[in-house]
């Protein structure tokens, strides 16, 4: 059994219109929501022994709101190949994982196509499709190595937005 964490990176910051794209940090409102979370995911117990991040500013920022609460010290890797990436990227990055329990933390649009291809049924959840800013879904899938991983077999334990964390 494998479980896999999906984190959109939380709100980022358009303060300034000539910073590039790939340096944008976050918002106060993101950092308030990647610091939530951690709580969120620590409460239930989702806890990632690996994390494959995009090495853009605001995901980074976004792993680092998230981890002060979780227990342990899950390994963190920097991939570029995350950034912008599409389903079949995303898919091949998590098919080298070797962890029980991964987190990949991304962008928009691929990261609400993954999703949606991964899982055997969307969550009832209208903000699923969109996959806003800090949305995370939580599934488990029964393979024995995530190289075995294909479309359509992850079982959703869990789906949430940061709105709803604060509600």
């Amino acid at each position: 059994m494998k479980r896999l964490i999906l984190t959109r990176h939380a709100k980022s910051s358009w303060d300034d219109p000539l910073t590039p794209d790939h340096d944008r940090p976050l918002n106060e409102r993101g950092k308030a929501a990647a610091a939530d979370l951690g709580q969120w995911l620590a409460s239930r117990g989702y806890v990632p022994d690996e994390v494959y991040c995009s090495d853009a500013l605001r995901t980074r920022k976004t792993w680092s709101g998230i981890a002060p609460a979780l227990p342990g010290s899950p390994v963190l890797e920097l991939k570029p190949a995350l950034y912008h990436a599409g389903p079949d990227v995303m898919l091949a990055v998590l098919r080298h994982a070797k962890a029980d329990t991964v987190m990949i933390i991304g962008h928009n649009p691929g990261i609400a196509e993954f999703a949606a291809k991964l899982v055997a049924q969307a969550p009832r959840n209208a903000e699923f499709a969109r996959y806003p800013t800090g949305a995370t879904l939580v599934a488990d899938f029964a393979v024995e190595s995530w190289a075995d991983l294909g479309w359509g077999q992850g079982v959703v334990d869990d789906f949430i937005v940061p709105r709803e964390i604060a509600a």
